[in-house]
């Protein structure tokens, strides 16, 4: 279906297929479990990226900037970085690199929410985040979500990126739970009191002006809660304790991370200054340090995240889990829905690198000020 078929107001035609093969049969009865299990949504807020349509392309999007970011703006500056290292490191000739250039100029002083670089159409893109509600509070990883067969621990290893080689295409088949969960969130909009009006006006708007909506690979992240308030079973309580991450397995070297490394140096019980690799485990296998006890609780806390793969840990009167969270991302007759008027920038737009010239020769502040100074210099002097 060509996007110039779908009329404002109307939703696309949606394909369905069976899942192709066994282990896609099995992600869809996890999926369909998954759903059973969940009574309500909790939506956090948007999220913001950047995706681009390349030339001769009618429907699909890639996106090139991962839709995490918490405002729009932050969105326009990974644009603009990404645009500047291009012209650095990857323009063919000098018309390129200026056509580049001229983009990263705009972007270093106005709010752009889309632009067309050498026939390839940016646009900020806005999606909202949201996690699923139980009886056992907001949803785990799914056991057929994606995992490493063999779990690297090692601190600086690469891990998969969110929205990594992400092509959106809203006409692409999609298996009975897809649609289905795809159908029960198109009328999804901002409907409480605790948002403003403009907010919920704009929430409104968008269900005419993108009717329909795709739904993002999920994203995991660290929640936290007080054990107590999880007692009285006070599920809208959670709070976020990380950024998102592609896979459970990032999210569980980051709460190991916490455990190990950062809290105990936050406590007092290793040194700011020790060497990087230390943490908690050193110090224990060492055996010298007064603080070895209090440290050993922190490694206990610490251990099912290694050797069983846990989502959640309680450690002094916290309890952190692993959290599924899910991205809606609106979609209308032109493509993905950029920013609402209603969403808030934290900062303005800025320049964000030094000066490159059409050569692709990089120009530093202290090298201009230095010139500055020889010419006042040598004018002072009458030569």
């Amino acid at each position: 279906m060509d996007h110039r078929d779908v009329k404002p107001g109307r939703m696309r035609r949606i394909v369905v297929r069976y899942p192709e093969d066994p282990v896609e049969s099995v992600a869809e009865a996890d999926a369909l479990d998954a759903a059973v299990g969940i009574e309500t949504l909790l939506v956090r807020g948007p999220l913001f990226g950047v995706a681009a349509q390349d030339a001769g392309e009618t429907s699909r999007w890639r996106v090139v900037v991962a839709l995490e970011a918490g405002c729009p703006q932050q969105a326009r500056d990974s644009l603009q970085s990404t645009l500047w290292f291009r012209a650095k490191d990857e323009a063919q000739d000098r018309t390129e690199r200026r056509a580049l250039l001229a983009a990263v100029a705009r972007l270093e002083t106005e709010r752009v929410d889309e632009l067309t670089v050498l026939g390839t159409r940016y646009r900020v893109v806005r999606a909202d985040e949201y996690a699923g509600m139980g009886r056992d509070g907001i949803e785990r990883p799914r056991p057929t979500d994606p995992e490493p067969a063999v779990p690297n621990w090692a601190r600086g290893a690469k891990e998969p990126r969110v929205d990594e080689g992400l092509v959106m295409d809203p006409d692409a088949p999609m298996t009975p739970t897809q649609a289905a969960e795809r159908l029960a969130l198109t009328g999804m909009a901002y409907a409480g009191s605790r948002y403003p009006e403009p907010v919920r006006a704009d929430s409104r708007q968008a269900l005419r002006t993108h009717p329909d909506v795709m739904l993002l690979p999920a994203v995991f992240r660290v929640v936290e809660i007080a054990e107590d308030e999880l007692a009285k079973g006070n599920g809208a309580g959670w709070e976020i304790g990380s950024g998102l991450h592609a896979t459970a397995h990032d999210v569980r070297k980051t709460m190991d991370f916490s455990l190990t490394w950062f809290e105990p140096r936050q406590r007092g019980l290793i040194p700011w200054g020790a060497d990087g690799n230390t943490d908690a485990r050193t110090v224990i296998a060492e055996g010298t340090d007064p603080a070895v006890e209090e440290l050993a609780a922190y490694v206990r806390a610490a251990a099912p995240l290694r050797t069983e793969r846990a989502d959640e840990v309680a450690f002094r009167g916290l309890v952190r889990r692993i959290c599924r969270a899910r991205r809606l991302l609106r979609w209308g007759p032109d493509g993905p829905e950029g920013p609402r008027p209603s969403d808030i920038d934290t900062h303005p737009p800025e320049k964000l690198h030094p000066f490159l010239d059409e050569d692709g020769v990089i120009h530093f502040e202290e090298e201009e000020e230095d010139e500055d100074d020889d010419k006042d210099a040598a004018e002072g002097d009458g030569s």
